[in-house]
C-alpha cells in the first residue's frame, strides 16, 4: 500500500525562504546547501555533532532558547532565523568570553595553524567584547617525545574536535579531556606520551583543530611563516596504492626561491575520496622531498665498482642489458620483477607487462598486491 506522506516535500522557513530538506538533515546541513553561511568552531561533518561551542545558535520560532542548529533536527515547518540582533548579540558575547582567555595575536598564533577562533572575532567585530586578558589554569603538557605533534593548551578552546575525530574516526582514543572545570585540558591516559600511547601519529588531531592548539612540529621548529602565507598545490599521496589526495604547502621562497614543502595537509573534508584523513606517512613523511641525500640522476656502477650519474639512456640500457645476459645464461625463470605501491596503476601494469610478454615469466610482484 502507498504512503500518501512518501512524496511529500518537507520544506522549513530559513530566513524568510522556503527551503526544501530531506529527513535526517540538520539546521546547519539545510544551511550550508543553499549558502547561508552559519559559524561553528567544534563542528566537523565526520563527527558526530556535540553542540559544545554554542557559536552556531539560531533562532527558531516559538522555542525559547536559541538552537544550536548543527545538533537540531530540521523538522517541516520550522520558522529558523541565522542573523538577528538577537543571534549577533549572542555570537558578540560568546567570542568575548573566548578571547578573554585565549592568545589574541593572529599573526603569532596562526604560525601554528589556521585560527579560525580569531578569524570568528575578527569577521564579527567581537574585540570590544572581550573582558580583559586572564591567565590560564590549565597545566602545560610535560614535553613529549614524538617528533610530530605539538599541544599548547593555551589556544585550546576544549571543542573536543580532536578528541572526537581520534575515538570516532580512528578508534584509537589515545587523547581524552583531562581535569575539571577551569584546568580541564586535552592529555592521555595517565599523562604519558603519545609514543607510548595507542596513538597512530595520524595527525588527524591536527588537521581538525580548529585553532591550532594542536599543531606539526616541524614548520615550528624550522620557523616557518605562517600557512596561509604558503601555496597550496593538491597531488595524490604515493606512498600506497590507495590514492589518497593531499596538499602540498609550498613556501615560494625557500630552497633558493625555487620553492619548497614545507608541510603537508589535508583536502577539506567531503571534497576527496580520503574525506581529508591521512595517516602518518602520507601527512609526515615529506622530508625526502629536498633532502640532501635523495638521487638527482640515476647511478651506474664503473670499472672501480663505484657509482657514477649517468643519463636515463644509458641507465636504461646498461639494464636491459643486464637482465638480457641473465635470461641467456640462467632462463627466465632466474628474473624476478618487484613493483612499487608507490607507482600508480598504470605503472605497475607496465611492469607485469615487461616481465611476462618481454622478459616471458611470472615472477612479478607488488607490495600492494594491486
Amino acid at each position: 500500500m502507498n504512503d500518501p506522506n512518501r512524496s511529500r516535500v518537507l520544506t522549513l522557513t530559513l530566513d524568510g525562504l522556503e527551503v526544501p530538506f530531506s529527513e535526517g538533515e540538520t539546521l546547519l546541513d539545510v544551511a550550508k546547501r543553499v549558502g547561508v553561511t552559519i559559524p561553528t568552531l567544534c563542528h566537523d561533518p565526520r563527527l558526530e555533532p556535540a553542540g559544545v561551542c554554542r557559536t552556531c545558535l539560531v533562532e527558531v520560532e516559538g522555542w525559547r532558547r536559541l538552537a544550536p542548529s548543527c545538533a537540531t533536527q530540521a523538522t517541516a515547518g520550522m520558522r529558523v532565523t541565522t542573523d538577528s540582533a538577537r543571534v549577533e548579540r549572542h555570537r558578540k558575547g560568546l567570542l568575548g568570553l573566548y578571547a578573554t582567555d585565549h592568545p589574541g595575536d593572529r599573526a603569532a598564533a596562526e604560525r601554528r595553524g589556521p585560527d579560525e577562533l580569531l578569524a570568528m572575532i575578527d569577521r564579527y567585530g567581537a574585540r570590544d567584547e572581550a573582558l580583559g586578558a586572564l591567565s590560564s589554569l590549565r597545566a602545560g603538557r610535560p614535553k613529549d617525545a614524538n617528533p610530530y605533534i605539538d599541544f599548547d593548551p593555551e589556544a585550546c578552546i576544549l571543542c573536543e574536535r580532536c578528541v572526537r575525530y581520534c575515538d570516532e574516526v580512528e578508534a584509537v582514543s589515545a587523547i581524552t579531556l583531562a581535569g575539571r572545570g577551569a584546568r580541564t585540558t586535552i592529555s592521555t591516559a595517565d599523562g604519558i606520551g603519545l609514543l607510548d600511547s595507542s596513538c597512530e601519529l595520524c595527525g588527524g588531531c591536527v588537521d581538525t583543530c580548529p585553532t591550532g592548539a594542536m599543531a606539526e612540529k616541524l614548520p615550528l621548529t624550522r620557523g616557518l611563516r605562517a600557512e596561509r602565507e604558503l601555496a597550496k598545490v593538491r597531488t595524490t599521496c604515493n606512498f600506497c596504492g590507495v590514492g589518497c589526495q593531499l596538499d602540498l604547502n609550498v613556501d615560494p621562497g625557500g630552497r633558493d626561491g625555487r620553492g619548497q614543502v614545507v608541510k603537508v595537509t589535508s583536502p577539506a573534508p567531503g571534497t576527496t575520496t580520503n574525506d581529508g584523513n591521512l595517516c602518518v606517512k602520507g601527512r609526515f613523511a615529506y622530508d625526502f622531498l629536498h633532502h640532501a641525500d635523495r638521487l638527482t640522476a640515476p647511478l651506474v656502477r664503473g670499472a672501480d665498482g663505484q657509482l657514477y650519474p649517468t643519463t636515463w639512456d644509458d641507465a636504461l640500457s646498461r639494464a636491459a642489458q643486464g637482465l638480457l645476459g641473465v635470461k641467456e645464461r640462467h632462463g627466465a625463470d632466474a628474473l624476478g620483477f618487484v613493483s612499487s605501491s608507490r607507482c600508480t596503476v598504470e605503472e605497475n601494469y607496465l611492469v607485469q607487462k615487461l616481465a611476462r610478454a618481454v622478459f616471458g615469466t611470472n615472477n612479478v610482484h607488488q607490495c600492494a598486491a594491486t
